[in-house]
């Protein structure tokens, strides 16, 4: 069992929408089906049981691969991972498959993988393998690399209320929402959390003269230099007393209820491992509550107990200690909705107090305090009496956050009952805490759980606001970038600040920020993460698709353009057209319920994705009477389509112009088929956003797919009476329908500068050729700059058997370099010729030709029939 790739799938993808390790496998032929492996089965099963719950009860596992996927389901449970996902896919190639496995975090997806092959090992060859130290192992690593429960109950809040989110970092930094409408929390705290007010909340002696101040009761004290001055402090404001750091949390170096002075000198002591400033401040009677305020409100409250065991008469403390923190519930650290109970310095300084030591044994029913103070982090436990607040008990926890500036606010009051106010049980609200935990709120130990999450993020997005922004996804084979640019041009003139994502790079409204090939899935987060954007536009490649899924869970309008004979068939394990339309129809697959899918009506195959489609669906045309538009309309669905030379859309019965060709520059007044459908496709997405009718004409008319802003896509230019093209089309469709669009220009002679990418099927290269051969009279031949895993040489050779039988060209030339092609035919251009270039360097190239435009004013065209310098003449006809 040979693994190859293993590729994470981070957005919606080809298996579905959960996230998911996809993991390339080979198989030997004595390796399946797993029947004939002698006992392979019973073993498996022995060394993990219940891996029965995600297998046949009759067959089990047929493939070793299937074992692979099944094995690693079932650890990821055991470990407590929130995950049912799984598939395997038998690949083209005999001995081949992809293994799908879905994951809640990625470094525990892939560390069940890594325990899962170790086990199916294992099983393979008789050898002992432990899954109980396994799974430990696994639910270890899992709680550390998962959000904690106060960041967990935010997020899940917020994507109950389809609010998209994104993690940051590898702690507890979280972003909620899209672009403009964006917000992002740091654990318990959120982007409009005042730094000042968190660093108040820090100075304990601060925070209580700012509550003093407005009339909140707090306790009396002041801070000590030293352990005798702590003494000194304890005998004047008068015993018991609490001695704690004054900038300090989680309830780290507190010790309450302090009555001697070796009790005072010992906590003076533990408190400076903590901090170098200490309070003693004069103790409250009464229980340790927490009260909760969110946004000006109180949400919830708890009464806090401090770490304790009761005796039985026959354990020891330290082992009714271990009993105790057998408890599921309890963790190493905040993963769990309790911690474990501590015997540590403090701990056996508390049981001394009591006359224990951990080899005592209380007596039956004795409680024996393991701490002081009631912090659940120390091992501590909550009761929840949310329901009990008195009014003014709450009012006064809100102006205590309020004073000090926290919009979320752990309030922790001392006294008798929160039912009582406080003035009337000597009660006080000793600390306000930013970042509070929300543990004993969401589990309490006794009592009801609160949607302290929820009350979190209705703080930053009103009821009716899912954080998100317009996206517009668009893919297909071609006119991806055109039909992009063209509707981030249309909302940038609806008043969008507009972020674009394409195979130029990111933009930011005319502005580029990063370059190269940009149609991936972390160029589309990128997009989604910058708080300057207002709608986002998303060329959607196949391969980033592959590679790791979308980089957005649903988009509000999804383009396809076309799919037609298909592009990069054979990459990927992409082997049939059929297939790569699978893949396309991942972004019409994840819709949202109130968008909307635009697909070209003329193509077979995205036509048919519309039955995937969760949102509605537009069709566009340029056909008015094609059966597919005709119907549409007659059950009163939208279609755009082109009518009379003007773009049209239409529903049922009714009928709007929104432009004339003649007034769309990219589509050349009408002459360019394909850019009739890209703006088709533009047209419908718009109408989807609903930006009004005089805005997408404007957006239409004032867009010209020029060098710069659609570098290499059909840019034209004129010299010297002839005609150039400068296009970026790799596969036959494209040709095609560049060959259909020079068809409506006017001129006498045709040149062509071509290549082929290097990663096509051979048959691509020879079918593109034989295009070329049979639509230009002039061809050269040039090598691309990057061979793409071919042989030098390669790629040429397989064009020259393409174009060896072509009727038109008449002189075709091999040559090695772009530029030194590109030049050859432009020093060759008489009036009324066309030439297209395809450049492969298109910014580059572009460049190239745009100086030697300037150097050559006026080129001259030598003798037809001879050969330039430097290239190789394959044949020269008529």
């Amino acid at each position: 069992m040979e693994l190859g790739t293993v590729r994470a799938l981070r957005g919606p993808n080809l298996y579905g929408r959960c996230t998911a390790l996809e993991i390339s496998l080979e198989l030997a032929e004595s390796d399946l089906p797993t029947s004939e492996i002698e006992s392979f089965l019973s073993r498996l099963r022995a060394r993990i049981p219940s891996l029965a719950a995600f297998e046949s009860p009759k067959t089990g596992p047929e493939t070793l691969a299937v074992a692979l996927e099944r094995v690693m389901l079932a650890l990821e449970v055991q470990a407590g991972c929130q995950v049912s996902f799984g598939r395997t896919v038998a690949m083209a190639k005999p001995g081949s498959f992809k293994v799908v496995v879905e994951y809640g975090e990625e470094d525990s997806g892939r560390k069940a993988l890594e325990l899962a092959r170790e086990l199916v090992d294992a099983a393979l060859a008789d050898r002992t393998f432990e899954v109980g130290p396994a799974v430990a192992q696994l639910r270890s690593l899992d709680e550390d690399v998962r959000l904690g429960p106060s960041t967990g109950s935010i997020v899940r809040a917020a994507q109950k209320r389809g609010i998209p989110i994104r993690r940051l970092n590898t702690g507890s930094l979280v972003q909620m929402g899209w672009g403009s409408h964006q917000h992002r929390i740091l654990a318990a705290e959120t982007d409009r959390t005042s730094a000042i007010g968190e660093s108040i909340a820090q100075d304990k002696e601060l925070t209580k003269t700012l509550l003093r101040s407005v009339g909140v009761p707090v306790p009396t004290g002041r801070p000590a230099e030293s352990a005798e001055e702590a003494w000194e402090i304890a005998q004047d404001i008068g015993l018991p007393v609490v001695v704690k750091p004054q900038y300090g949390n989680q309830g780290r170096g507190v010790a309450v209820n302090l009555n001697s002075k070796e009790q005072v000198l010992a906590a003076y002591e533990a408190a400076r491992q903590e901090g170098s400033s200490i309070l003693v401040e004069r103790f409250a009677p009464g229980g340790d509550h927490r009260i909760l305020v969110v946004g000006g409100k109180v949400v919830a409250a708890a009464r806090r107990e401090p770490p304790q065991i009761v005796g039985d008469g026959i354990h020891t403390v330290e082992q009714l200690v271990a009993m105790v923190n057998a408890d599921p519930r309890r963790g190493q650290d905040h993963a769990t909705s309790l911690s474990k109970i501590r015997l540590d310095a403090i701990g056996l300084a508390v049981l001394a107090e009591q006359g224990y030591t951990p080899a005592s044994i209380p007596t039956s029913g004795t409680v024996v305090v393991l701490r002081r103070n009631a912090n659940l982090s120390t091992g501590g436990s909550a009761e929840d009496v949310t329901d009990c607040v008195h009014p003014d008990v709450a009012a006064r926890a809100v102006d205590a956050a309020k004073v000090i500036g926290l919009d979320i606010a752990g309030v922790d009051v001392v006294c008798r009952d929160v039912g009582v106010p406080l003035e009337e049980q000597s009660g006080v609200i000793v600390e306000v805490n930013a970042a509070p935990g929300f543990r004993m709120h969401l589990e309490p130990s006794s009592g009801k759980s609160r949607p302290v999450g929820e009350a979190v993020v209705g703080t930053m997005f009103p009821e009716d606001d899912n954080g998100r922004i317009p996206v517009v996804a668009v893919t297909g084979t071609n006119g991806k970038t055109t039909t992009t640019r063209l509707i981030a041009q249309i909302l940038r003139t609806d008043g969008k600040r507009v972020g674009m994502t394409c195979t130029d790079g990111i933009y930011l409204d005319d502005r580029r920020v990063d370059t190269g090939d940009c149609s991936g899935p972390k160029s589309a987060r990128a997009v989604l993460l910058n708080p300057q954007v207002d709608a986002a536009v998303l060329e959607t490649a196949r391969g980033g698709m592959l590679r790791e899924g979308l980089g957005f869970d649903q988009c509000q309008v999804a383009i396809v353009t076309n799919v037609g004979a298909g592009d990069h068939l054979g990459m990927g394990g992409i082997e049939t057209v059929e297939q790569l339309a699978a893949v396309k129809r991942i972004i019409v697959e994840n819709v949202a319920a109130d968008g909307a899918a635009v697909l070209n009506a003329a193509d077979p195959l995205t036509a048919a994705m519309a039955s995937h489609c969760p949102g509605s669906v537009i069709f566009f045309a340029r056909n008015p009477a094609l059966p597919l538009i005709v119907s549409r309309r007659a059950q009163g669905g939208r279609v755009v389509l082109e009518k009379d030379g003007a773009i049209v859309v239409a529903q049922g019965n009714w009928e709007r112009k929104v432009a004339d060709l003649a007034q769309v520059p990219v589509t050349l007044g009408g002459k360019v088929p394909f850019q009739i459908e890209n703006a088709l496709a533009a047209v419908a997405a718009a109408w989807e956003l609903g930006v009004p009718w005089e805005v997408i004409r404007a957006g239409l008319t004032s867009f010209v797919n020029d060098q710069r802003r659609a570098p290499g896509r059909f840019n034209l230019v004129k010299h010297g009476g002839a005609t150039l093209i400068m296009d970026y089309g790799h596969n036959p469709d494209a040709l095609l329908a560049l060959v259909a669009a020079i068809e409506q220009i006017p001129h006498r002679r045709r040149l062509a500068v071509f290549s082929c990418a290097g990663d096509r099927r051979d048959a691509d290269i020879v079918r593109q050729a034989e295009i070329v051969g049979a639509s230009f009279d002039d061809v050269v031949l040039y090598e691309d700059a990057c061979n793409r895993g071919r042989a030098d040489g390669e790629v040429t050779a397989l064009m020259r058997k393409g174009i060896a039988g072509a009727k038109r060209a008449r002189n075709v030339v091999e040559m090695k370099g772009e530029y030194k092609a590109i030049e050859s035919v432009l020093a060759r251009l008489q009036p009324d010729d066309l030439a297209l270039i395809q450049v492969d360097q298109v910014e580059q190239s572009l460049q190239f030709i745009n100086q030697y435009l300037v150097q050559h004013p006026a080129a001259e065209l030598p003798p037809v029939g001879q050969p330039q310098s430097g290239g190789r003449r394959l044949r020269t006809v008529g």
